[in-house]
């Protein structure tokens, strides 16, 4: 038997901030399903060179009372980063909110718009400690 990754999927209430969210962690839209019988869209979202692990955006557009208050039943998204120090910083500076800072130079937390939890690592060995980082306490759940 072969198994085979496909995609996680996500629902999401407002297409354009979430996609402006995955787009600042670097993913890219590779593909989008447009159905008008059905009254919704399927974005892809993936890192560039990665079409096989793609994020699946679904956005009802009659609205979405179907989502809980916290997605935490959903667990949480992961991506790996070169330099999780960078990419925290890119993120804080455009107004995201960093959950779980990356302390130990290795893991970090934040939120999507839609409350998804998105893990960051770093990818290879961890960084040494730094700051802001070593000393900025958590925010919120995550």
């Amino acid at each position: 038997m072969t198994l085979k990754y496909l995609h996680t999927m996500v629902r999401v209430l407002d297409l354009e901030k979430s996609m402006a969210f995955y787009k600042l962690l670097g993913l890219e839209e590779t593909r989008r399903i447009d159905n008008e019988k059905g009254r919704f869209s399927l974005i892809f979202m993936a890192p560039p060179g990665q079409p096989e692990c793609p994020v699946e955006l679904t956005y009802n557009w009659d609205g979405d009372t179907g989502l809980p208050a916290d997605s935490r039943h959903f667990g949480h998204l992961a991506y790996g980063t070169d330099d999780i120090y960078a990419l925290c910083q890119h993120l804080m500076d455009n107004g995201v909110t960093i959950n779980r800072p990356p302390r130990d130079g290795h893991m970090a937390f934040v939120r999507s718009p839609d409350n998804v939890s998105v893990e960051l690592l770093q990818i290879g060995e961890a960084k040494a400690p730094a700051e802001p980082w070593a000393s900025m306490e958590n925010t919120g759940i995550w």
